[in-house]
């Protein structure tokens, strides 16, 4: 799924500067113009300026001098003709180590920007305050993109008055309040994004118009009401994500109407009903995500006929037995990934036609599956793998061979009996989750080698014995580490504190000695630590986050003392 989403989000890149191309022209050009740039527009951009207060980019640095225009300006175009601001572009990093960023607010001084096409202000974190209402003043602007920022407040009903506009995206704010019913009147939107937000209501009506629609992402927000029928009319329309909010109603049918949609989401909503067997004329459908819904019944057999699907996601439904009869046959040649966990299914095997696949992803967790581990025909394609929740006996070693490429793997839950060493051995260094909790593991916890990206670690509530080795330290990637509710004995090993990365520790209930090492005070990230049932003794750690987790993280020790236990008794 993210894969898809990262192609549909380069290609409207391409659209996006295939559509501005005229503007480095023009910049090109502008830089051995002789004409100096409006003052009513430089006026507009210092007045931009003055209400941001910190500027870790730099870009607002350049902007000095009387000509805004010269080509030095970050992130203004110009018309080489006529000297006027057509477009500012100014773009933060998404990578979170580098502290890049602008803190202030939406000058209102940009609608004096009569001239401007294009406005991206995007990625900045910290410019707040709401989108001013003046806006609507810029007649020219036909993309107005200012993700990624905290802009709060409602989203301007006078934005409806921008009729060139084509691209609306308003992602991942703080905006509250309904969708206007203006928006509506934009004609030419070929773009709408308004995802993570805290936006509330139901889709309007007036929404019916825009037939030229190509991509619709309200996604991560609270809305709720019924998936409007109307989409079914947006022919244009390939990308559709409505996941993530409070929708209800059932599945409209008129959805199957739509003859380029590549992309459609509508998971993490209240959705009932069947699937109409009208989706087999979803031609183009490559990626389709349904899951934690309330719908029922048989998956349709018409679903085979999706030539071009290799994304299917409905875990988290009540959909029942049996399974298409087609899938065994013509089954769905574009299918890479596939998830029907948590449903009513009981399947006791996993379908041939699954295991003779070459697929990236199977999760088929909580579908009532039983006996031995299956082998894979072409096990070496498999990124990600969640067979939790079943009845699964036996070993693994047999299992992850030739699983290279492995990523993924969730056995939790199941009825699995091997050493710990088995599994440890025989995974690869690609592996980043590894979970087989709540299982019948034995065995002790050998050296860990290097060179493993394990990121998440859970052996919990197994029958797993032995100390922790000090060669945990090898596993500096890691985030997550969950041992709790073993035999494991011995101390905390102080080589534990090379973990930087650690989010998530749980070492509760085994038969651990000594203290909590203070040299874990390094590890600055944790979340979650949990100490608790064990025969720890002495100060814990006097520093953050040690001395700020609730009390019952500690409990049931031998004499653990010290913040947030009582203090320590003066030998």
């Amino acid at each position: 799924m993210q894969n898809q989403r990262w192609v549909f989000i380069v290609l409207l890149i391409f659209t996006f500067y295939s559509s501005t191309l005229p503007f480095f022209f023009f910049f090109t050009l502008a830089s051995s113009s002789t004409l100096v740039c409006s003052d009513i527009d430089r006026a507009a951009l210092l007045g931009f300026k003055s209400k941001i207060t910190v500027d870790t980019t730099g870009s607002l640095s350049t902007w000095v001098g009387k000509d805004c225009c010269n080509g030095e300006w970050d992130g203004i175009q110009c018309n080489p003709t006529t000297g006027r601001v057509m477009g500012l572009v100014l773009q933060g990093t998404r990578n979170e180590d580098i502290a890049m960023y602008m803190k202030g607010t939406l000058s209102s001084s940009l609608s004096n920007l009569q001239f401007l096409e294009i406005m991206v202000i995007t990625g900045m974190k910290e410019i707040s305050g709401n989108i001013p209402e003046s806006f609507s003043k810029l007649k020219h602007l036909n993309q107005l993109v200012l993700d990624d920022n905290i802009l709060g407040g409602a989203i301007p009903s006078s934005l409806g008055q921008l009729s060139l506009l084509n691209t609306l995206s308003l992602s991942g704010n703080h905006l509250k309040g309904n969708i206007p019913p203006s928006i509506g009147t934009l004609q030419n939107l070929i773009q709408l994004n308004l995802a993570k937000n805290s936006l509330t209501g139901s889709i309007p009506p007036t929404f019916k118009t825009l037939k030229n629609l190509q991509s619709v992402d309200v996604s991560h927000n609270l809305l709720s009401g019924l998936v409007p029928g109307f989409i079914g009319g947006f022919k244009n329309l390939t990308f559709l994500d409505f996941s993530n909010n409070q929708f209800s109603g059932e599945f409209p049918s008129s959805l199957c109407s739509l003859p380029n949609l590549l992309d459609m989401s509508l998971s993490h909503n209240k959705l009932t009903g069947n699937l109409p067997i009208q989706i087999c004329n979803l031609k183009s459908l490559s990626s389709l995500s349904l899951s934690f819904n309330h719908f029922h019944g048989e998956i349709p057999e018409a679903i085979s006929k999706l030539q071009n699907l290799w994304y299917f996601n409905v875990s988290s439904n009540n959909f029942s037995d049996p399974l298409p009869v087609s899938l065994k046959t013509k089954g769905i040649p574009s299918l890479l990934s596939l998830d029907l966990s948590y449903n009513n299914l009981h399947l006791g095997k996993i379908p041939d036609w699954i295991l003779k696949r070459k697929f990236t992803d199977i999760h088929l967790a909580g579908c009532n599956l039983k006996g031995a581990l299956p082998k894979f025909l072409t096990p070496s394609s498999l990124n990600s793998i969640d067979f939790s929740h079943n009845q699964f006996s036996g070993g693994v070693s047999s299992f992850l061979i030739k699983m290279s490429g492995l990523q993924k793997l969730n056995l939790s839950n199941n009825l699995l009996k091997f050493n710990v060493s088995e599994i440890l051995k025989n995974t690869n260094r690609y592996l980043e989750v590894l979970d087989v909790s709540g299982n019948q593991i034995t065995g002790q916890l050998l050296e860990f080698r290097s060179g493993l990206r394990l990121k998440s670690l859970s052996v919990s509530r197994n029958k797993i014995s032995g100390r922790i080795p000090s060669s945990i330290s090898a596993l500096i990637e890691l985030e997550k580490l969950d041992i709790s509710r073993n035999q494991i004995m011995g101390i905390i090993p102080p080589s534990l504190r090379e973990l930087v990365s650690l989010k998530w520790l749980d070492l509760s209930i085994n038969r651990l000695t000594g203290k909590i090492p203070d040299s874990l005070l390094r590890i600055e990230n944790l979340k979650h630590a949990n100490f608790r049932a064990n025969r720890l003794c002495g100060q814990i750690p006097q520093g953050r986050p040690f001395n700020i987790f609730p009390a019952v993280a500690y409990a049931h020790n031998q004499c653990l003392c010290g913040k947030p236990l009582p203090p320590c008794k003066v030998k």
